[in-house]
């Protein structure tokens, strides 16, 4: 006799794992699969985004981040640092430590929640039956009453640059490099390659980033992405927009490139090649034919608004369905489903979910675009405030970047932030927050924010939305 299970949950990254506690606290029983292998040959729950995305690729930002601050701005405090090195052995000591206690503490988690977590491939039947094939014995069916897919996704491969793990990479191998390269080429000019880029740069690295698109950051809104740009290229990372690679050959150690621009066929060589061109939902083996559930044509899940597939009872989440692939946005996903399979109310704002590039400076943005705003022919009102004039950016010596609110001229609602700059992560938390609850820029321009605050500027930024800033020039 199969074992039986309320919630059965394929996939313990950000959208599964939080998915599978939220049903826990429910009340109901659950089972939590996931077959995530680390190249040390171990077993780990978490998905990419705690084992070789989000959290790994934060601790190396952060430790090229203090490193490069050292060598061009510690100065400027009074500070003098001489004879300074970076031991990339232990800088990757580090972020390995960090993943360990964060995976091991999802465990932790499944305990204390009475989760089973499961160690195997997990692949759904017909009739809401899992297949359950451990690591280290034979399948087994568990009876589910109901089902969460939460498979994540997995780095697009490109037909002519195929990845070999030395000299072409993906984001996993870039994180793990044990040596700064000479020259480093990266494909993609999105969050993936700017991130990994900006790391090895800040080390020591001559990047070069070939973006296919003509326009830089192209979701972002323009005023934030020209401003970054410029950074970027303050920063020595060399970005070539309306690059479209055609072929890259490995020969003596070093990867040459093609690509063709608006001046025709170019080439490249680099010492490692990372493609960030983006990601695919995993669904390899998830279900089988007879399970009745369908993707779509790029093969994510079909789902509808609350995460429901064809199927009832069986829900899927995070990266394998439509939309952002953000953890964070995977993560409400789970809880929706947990919530609705306990009869209760469930849902996800996607209008308000942020976004967020951990380069330096930071870029952050939630809602709409001013163009979005245009194109949709709402009058509309816009407000900025320069990091220049923020006393606590001075105090920081991080004065790059802006915030800019986009709010609607007849209701004064907020309609988008957009910020680059200092811990534009953590502000833009304050405009997500704002707009979940339909504020308007008068809401923020009166709400007393702390002073000396980066956070000043968001409110700086409201006030003169309605030309009412009251530390910089009203334009």
């Amino acid at each position: 006799m199969s074992k039986h299970y309320d919630v059965v949950v394929i996939g313990a990254g950000p959208a599964g794992y939080i998915g599978a506690i939220r049903a826990a606290q429910h009340g109901m029983t659950v089972a939590c699969i996931d077959e995530w292998q680390n190249r040390d040959g171990k077993y780990a729950f978490g998905g990419t985004c705690l084992n070789a995305g989000c959290i790994p690729s934060k601790a190396l930002l952060e430790s090229s981040e203090l490193y490069h601050r050292a060598q061009h701005e510690f100065k400027k405090h009074g500070i003098s640092a001489s004879d300074l090195a970076m031991d990339i052995g232990g800088m990757q000591k580090r972020r390995a430590s960090i993943v360990r206690q964060l995976t091991g503490g999802i465990a932790g988690l499944f305990k204390a929640n009475k989760v089973e977590g499961l160690v195997g491939h997990g692949k759904l039947l017909a009739d809401r039956k899992v297949e359950f094939t451990p690591t280290d014995g034979e399948a087994e069916i568990l009876d589910a009453g109901n089902v969460i897919l939460a498979s994540g996704s997995a780095p697009i491969e490109l037909p002519f640059a195929k990845f070999d793990g030395e000299s072409i990479i993906d984001s996993w191998d870039a994180l793990e490099l044990e040596e700064v390269p000479g020259r480093l080429g990266v494909i993609g000019a999105g969050v993936i390659g700017l991130e990994l880029g900006s790391v090895w740069s800040r080390l020591g690295s001559e990047v070069t980033v070939l973006e296919a698109m003509g326009d830089f950051l192209f979701m972002a809104d323009r005023d934030i992405a020209g401003t970054a740009a410029k950074d970027f290229k303050k920063q020595g990372i060399d970005i070539r927009l309306g690059a479209k690679v055609t072929s890259a050959e490995v020969s003596d150690s070093a990867v040459q490139v093609t690509y063709d621009d608006a001046q025709g066929s170019q080439s490249l060589e680099v010492d490692k090649l990372i493609v960030a061109v983006g990601r695919r939902p995993y669904t390899d083996n998830l279900f089988s034919e007879d399970a009745g559930v369908s993707t779509d044509q790029r093969g994510f899940i079909e789902v509808d608004d609350e995460c429901r597939t064809r199927v009832k009872g069986v829900y899927a989440v995070g990266d394998c369905v439509r939309g952002p692939m953000l953890a964070h946005k995977g993560s409400e996903e789970g809880v929706m489903a947990a919530d609705l399979i306990a009869g209760e109310v469930g849902e996800v704002n996607y209008n308000v979910i942020p976004s967020v590039i951990y380069t330096a400076p930071e870029i952050a943005w939630v809602g709409q675009t001013e163009a979005e705003v245009k194109n949709s022919g709402r009058e509309y009102k816009t407000g900025s405030f320069p990091f220049a004039a923020s006393g606590r950016a001075k105090a920081m010596e991080q004065t790059s970047g802006l915030v800019k609110v986009i709010a609607a001229v007849d209701d004064d609602e907020i309609l988008g932030v957009h910020i680059v700059g200092p811990m534009a992560g953590e502000l833009i938390g304050e405009a997500v927050l704002a707009m979940e609850f339909a504020a308007s820029t008068e809401d923020i321009q009166r709400t007393i924010h702390a002073h000396p605050s980066l956070s000043e500027a968001v409110h700086e930024a409201a006030l003169a939305a309605d030309k009412r800033a009251l530390n910089y020039m009203n334009r």
